[in-house]
């Protein structure tokens, strides 16, 4: 969950601090020129005070005063020009320069700088010029000023300034609002982390401790103490319900062994009476033979539910257990009785696999899946028993060559008390199954079937082989 809500949270702060830096970027460009257009307005206005009492053009006829004048005009733009770079010219309003710096620059003819004059000839100083950025390398900016005399414009003062220095002050500003965004963006993130990992930290303990109730360890709980409240509240809700489903399969499991214990008795006792009763009558009835068999069947149905309930309340005790070796130790020891019954079992595979295994609740599996195997496979045909490791776990199978199960039969093998129709004469209470699952389950191990091909049922035993 924190792959997919990082990314989401990183965006969209990426898209905040991205939103709030382009701004800011021009802000800072605009500020920069901005300064440097009222500088360059107030050196106009300075040179447009100096040239308001030249009156004279240049050749015509001029007092000693008035050639001092421009004389001090000229100087002052010279030295301006060679002091900073920047072109500045005085010029009438026919574009005849009264003093320029370079002596041979003129009022441009369009663009920006014709646009300024234009502005000044009307009386107005020169409005913001264009927005110059740092990768305009040519870009300069004009500021004209008019020269007023009696209450008319008689000249205009024009500045065209580089920008060399301005769009490197813009780019250093621009540089420091990117390390701030970076240094933004890195704290974000940080703070994105821990914020995810406060809110789905108590979300992953919930995970894992609902898994663990789901294969079995009930007594798993979550500690709320960490987190959103609605989370607390949720962890100490689920483990309240995980209270109670507890205590109610307790209950469930008490009820099932005191009950299997308590019908053993009077059942014990009402089928001595029936074999009394059976002295009395002649040898062979059947009612009474019928009744005897279906004393012993419900004897073995509460011996049966007695030994679910306590498979599925006693804990497994895991250990290192070499599978092969307990696999063809129980083959040889159900091999008398399948001699017996005329079906060849056999054991196939290696000859020592490791795994993690309750040895006891492991053999009981085993012996359940064995007799089941034989009871369903006719004289003359096989049952194999065979142990492969497979990567992290082993592999142990019980193959039979008898009648199988439809796919149907095979949704429904394993459930409490069910037996397949066509198997109603072959001596059983449906549980035993459901036994072996209920062993493997407390030890992490795994049951599934399938058919066995041409026919028959493959019964498949994963057992891990690491520690748990």
């Amino acid at each position: 969950m924190r792959t997919r809500l990082l990314p989401l949270l990183i965006v969209l702060l990426a898209g905040v601090l991205l939103a709030l830096g382009f701004p800011l970027a021009g802000i800072t460009a605009g500020v920069e020129q901005q300064r440097v257009v009222v500088d360059r307005i107030d050196d106009a206005a300075r040179f447009a005070s100096l040239a308001q009492y030249v009156t004279a053009r240049p050749g015509a006829g001029k007092t000693p005063d008035e050639d001092e004048r421009q004389t001090t005009l000229s100087a002052e733009l010279k030295r301006y020009h060679e002091l900073y770079g920047i072109r500045a010219g005085v010029f009438f309003r026919d574009g005849t320069p009264m003093a320029a710096a370079p002596a041979d620059w003129r009022v441009p003819e369009k663009g920006e700088g014709a646009r300024a004059f234009s502005e000044a000839l009307a009386g107005r100083r020169s409005h913001d010029p264009h927005q110059i950025w740092p990768w305009d390398d040519d870009g300069r900016i004009p500021v004209a000023s008019p020269v007023v005399r009696d209450g008319d414009v008689v000249a205009v003062v024009v500045t065209d300034s580089p920008t060399g220095r301005m769009r490197s002050r813009t780019l250093h500003g621009w540089l420091l609002i990117g390390a701030g965004e970076c240094a933004a963006m890195l704290v974000a993130v940080g703070a994105a982390f821990r914020l995810t990992g406060w809110v789905l930290r108590p979300v992953r303990i919930l995970d894992a401790a609902s898994h663990d109730i789901a294969t079995g360890r009930m007594k798993s709980r979550v500690a709320a103490a960490s987190g959103p409240p609605e989370l607390r509240r949720l962890a100490r809700s689920f483990n309240e319900m995980a209270d109670n489903v507890e205590e109610v399969l307790e209950q469930q499991r008490a009820f099932v062994a005191d009950a299997s214990h308590q019908l053993r008795n009077p059942l014990s006792a009402l089928l001595l009476r029936i074999e009394l009763l059976a002295l009395e009558l002649p040898d062979g009835n059947e009612e009474i033979a019928s009744v005897r068999t279906e004393g012993k069947r419900l004897a073995r149905v509460l011996d049966d539910l007695l030994g679910l309930a306590l498979a599925e309340h006693a804990a497994a005790d895991l250990q290192l257990t070499d599978i092969a070796a307990l696999a063809a130790e129980r083959v040889g020891s159900w091999r008398p009785l399948a001699d017996e019954e005329g079906v060849l079992l056999s054991y196939e595979g290696q000859r020592a696999v490791t795994g993690w295994a309750d040895p006891v609740a492991l053999s009981s599996a085993l012996d359940a899946l064995v007799d089941n195997a034989l009871k369903f496979t006719p004289a003359g045909e096989r049952v194999t028993v065979g142990v492969v490791p497979d990567g992290e776990t082993v592999r142990i199978t019980v193959c039979d060559h008898g009648p199988g199960l439809t796919e149907d039969e095979l949704a429904r093998i394993g459930d409490r008390f069910w037996r397949s129709g066509r198997h109603q004469n072959v001596s059983g209470s449906g549980l035993g199954l459901s036994i072996t699952r209920a062993l493997l389950a407390g030890g992490g191990a795994t049951l599934s079937f399938a058919p066995h091909r041409p026919h028959g049922l493959r019964v498949t035993v994963v057992v891990p082989r690491n520690a748990p």
